[in-house]
């Protein structure tokens, strides 16, 4: 009894800790994927014999966080300059939301579509983009500590193996120490590289579809397909509805929206059905029921980035679990078929 009223108190303090202290740990933990994808890029670039023979590791780290910054710089460029010509663009959306208010009265009515259209009158548009806009920049705010964050980790690299040696006191505890490491950086490693792959997937098709189809600003929402490509579940199906229900209110007419709404759900369907599980293999071995929990818990905990981070958090907390007596029952619970090798 004692036993679990210590859990209980060490889980509550836990819960505390990561809520209060999110300003701090969000930008941390961006930096931590930051520093799983330079680590990827940079033993990429090594496969080159030129690179690993006559270029030394800190030039090579560098270079590559410097095209990360300007990636990164050069979509939040992208976003403001899209986002401000939608926002230009409002009057004339705004006359098409009038146009299929008018519609569904014409079709329906039905005093509860009268109340409805009350309502739909009210709707701002640029608001909403606003707001869609700053959950983005969320995700590339911050990008200064961010950076920080990911060189420091980077400068710790060489003195952090000897510093984690000299954390235990025999062989055995380090040996299982450094395997735990070893699983959680090549899980995570493979999971943000082969989503970031399949995500992209996601995105460059969208983009070439939305083009097709004349759709406003569609690099902008290609680039929300890819982020949310990283929220299970949920991601793609908001990544779905989004563009198709603003090119019901670009076009004014059901055709484009429901061409759209149906492109883009098959196309989801099909990458997060067929293509993503060729793809991630077993890379990941956690319950879809645990993952929905996960999304939905780490959510509430720190909101759009909970989401994105939950897949690798729980990873983490299967591999970490499962290398203790006292705590592999709950790994097995937490895994997609209870096996944890």
């Amino acid at each position: 009894m004692k036993r679990l009223a210590y859990s209980a108190i060490g889980i509550v303090g836990i819960l505390a800790l990561l809520i209060l202290a999110k300003n701090i740990l969000i930008p941390l933990a961006y930096g931590v994927i930051l520093w799983f994808l330079g680590h990827y890029f940079k033993n990429l670039a090594y496969k080159i014999p030129f690179f690993k023979k006559y270029l030394p590791s800190w030039l090579v780290s560098s270079v590559i966080f410097l095209f990360i910054v300007l990636v990164l710089v050069l979509v939040s460029s992208v976003i403001s300059s899209n986002v401000n010509a939608l926002i230009q663009s409002y009057p004339r959306y705004q006359v098409n939301i009038d146009g299929i208010i008018e519609k569904i009265n014409g079709i329906f009515k039905i005093d509860i579509y009268q109340n409805l259209t009350e309502k739909l009158k009210d709707f701002e548009f640029d608001t909403l983009l606003k707001t869609l806009a700053d959950a983005l920049s969320s995700i590339f705010g911050n990008i200064v500590m961010v950076l920080l964050y990911a060189l420091l980790i980077v400068s710790e690299e060489t003195s952090f193996t000897t510093k984690f040696k000299k954390l235990f006191n025999n062989s055995n505890n380090y040996n299982m120490a450094s395997n735990i490491l070893d699983k959680i950086n090549a899980s995570i490693s493979d999971y943000i590289r082969l989503k970031t792959i399949v995500s992209l997937l996601t995105g460059v098709v969208g983009y070439v579809f939305l083009l097709i189809m004349k759709v406003d600003a569609p690099f902008f929402w290609a680039l929300l397909m890819f982020l949310l490509n990283y929220i299970p579940t949920i991601g793609s199906l908001i990544a779905t509805v989004f563009p198709a229900v603003f090119s019901l209110i670009q076009f004014g007419e059901f055709g484009p929206f429901i061409i759209i709404l149906v492109g883009l759900g098959v196309l989801e369907w099909f990458i997060g059905n067929i293509i993503e599980p060729r793809v991630m293999g077993k890379s990941l071995n956690i319950s879809p029921l645990v993952t929905i929990i996960a999304l939905v818990s780490w959510g509430q905990i720190w909101g759009i980035t909970g989401m994105l981070l939950s897949v690798p958090i729980t990873v983490v907390m299967v591999i970490v679990l499962s290398q203790f007596e006292s705590t592999k029952k709950v790994a097995i619970i937490l895994s997609e078929n209870g096996d944890l090798d």
